[in-house]
C-alpha cells in the first residue's frame, strides 16, 4: 500500500504525523500494516514514508474513535467502507451510530459514578468541616452496623436511607444499602451497596 515520488515539500515525515496526531511511530505503522489508512502511504525514493494532509485529517478522526472505545475491527472496517468510495454511505452511518449509542451509554455510565462520587465528597467534606468525621467508615465496628440494619437506623420500612432525624443516626452518613442525597434532609436517589466507604 505505498505509492513513490511524493511531493516533499507538501508532504509530512513519520516522526511530523507522529507529533500531529499523538499517535507514537510504532502505531502509525501498525495502522499501516492493519489497512486502517483510507489512501496508500507514499514513500521517497529512499523508502522513507510520507503522508499528505489528508492522511493526518483521517488519523485524527481515528485517534477520536479509538480514544471513544471504537473496537480495532470496526475502525478497519469504517477505514475499508471509505477506501471503497461512494455506494456504502448507509453502512457507514451505521457502524457510526451503533458506536455513539455505544459512547452514551459509557457517558451515562460515567455520569452515574460522578453522580456518587460528588455525594461521597460531600459527605466528607461536610463531615471534617463539622469535625464529625470519626465512623464515617469503620471497618472494626461491625456492632453499629449490624444495629442499625436491625433497629432501621437510616433505614426506611423498604430498606432506603431515611432523610435525618427521621430514625437515622448521624445526618448524611452514608447507609449500607442505599444512597443518601442532599444537604442533610436529602432523599434517596438510587439504591446501592456501597458501604460506609
Amino acid at each position: 500500500m505505498t505509492t513513490t515520488a511524493p511531493d516533499e515539500q507538501n508532504s509530512l515525515s513519520i516522526g511530523e504525523v507522529a507529533a500531529r496526531t499523538g499517535l507514537s511511530v510504532h502505531t502509525l505503522r501498525l495502522y499501516e500494516r492493519e489497512g486502517l489508512l483510507v489512501g496508500p502511504v507514499q514513500r521517497t525514493s529512499g523508502g522513507r514514508r510520507r503522508y499528505t494532509g489528508r492522511d493526518v485529517d483521517w488519523l485524527s478522526i481515528c485517534v477520536k474513535l479509538r480514544e471513544s472505545g471504537m473496537p480495532l475491527a470496526d475502525l478497519k472496517r469504517f477505514a475499508e467502507l471509505v477506501r471503497q468510495g461512494p455506494g456504502n454511505e448507509a453502512e457507514r452511518l451505521q457502524l457510526l451510530d451503533t458506536h455513539r449509542q455505544r459512547v452514551d451509554s459509557q457517558i451515562k455510565a460515567l455520569e452515574d459514578c460522578r453522580t456518587v462520587i460528588t455525594w461521597k465528597v460531600g459527605v466528607y467534606a461536610d463531615h471534617l468541616a463539622r469535625g464529625e468525621a470519626d465512623g464515617l467508615w469503620d471497618p472494626t465496628n461491625t456492632e453499629r452496623a449490624v444495629d442499625r440494619r436491625v433497629s432501621g437506623g437510616l433505614f426506611g420500612s423498604r430498606g432506603r436511607s431515611q432523610p435525618a432525624g427521621a430514625g437515622g443516626e448521624a445526618d448524611g452518613v452514608d447507609a449500607i444499602a442505599g444512597l443518601e442525597f442532599g444537604d442533610g434532609g436529602g432523599e434517596v436517589v438510587a439504591d446501592c451497596s456501597v458501604g460506609e466507604v
